[in-house]
């Protein structure tokens, strides 16, 4: 499985298992397995104990598109901008909340799951 985050000319970031979609040694599509949108709820900071404030975010995942019943969507490569690896904290969520969940249940049972996590860390 590879997981990674991709962002789509539209400015949406999707995470997903992505793979490539080759003929003759040419990527055409890339094929999102489980694909979910990464919404940013908002961001905020945190004042601990010691008066040092920490900034965190809060993000919510859901299945994309979001009326499709298809857990595997294919996507014209050039509508893609860029793939690269997500935050650690992101991809956890996304293995834990849709994955995890989702073999237990033969389906994403995720509509709108949320997550707050530090930034930078």
């Amino acid at each position: 499985m590879t997981v990674k985050l991709a962002l789509l000319k539209s400015g949406e970031e999707i995470i997903a298992d992505i793979k490539e979609g080759v003929v003759e040694d040419k990527v055409v599509t890339y094929i999102f397995n489980n694909p979910h949108i990464v919404t940013l709820q908002g961001t905020y900071k945190i004042v601990t104990d010691d008066e040092e404030s920490v900034d965190r975010i809060s993000l919510s995942l859901n299945s994309w598109p979001r009326l499709s019943a298809d857990k595997v969507i294919p996507v014209i490569f050039d509508w893609v901008v860029t793939i690269v690896e997500p935050n650690p904290h992101l991809k956890e969520m996304y293995e834990t909340q849709v994955l995890n969940n989702g073999k237990q249940n033969d389906q994403t049972v995720i509509a709108d799951e949320q997550s707050d996590f530090s930034i930078g860390n």
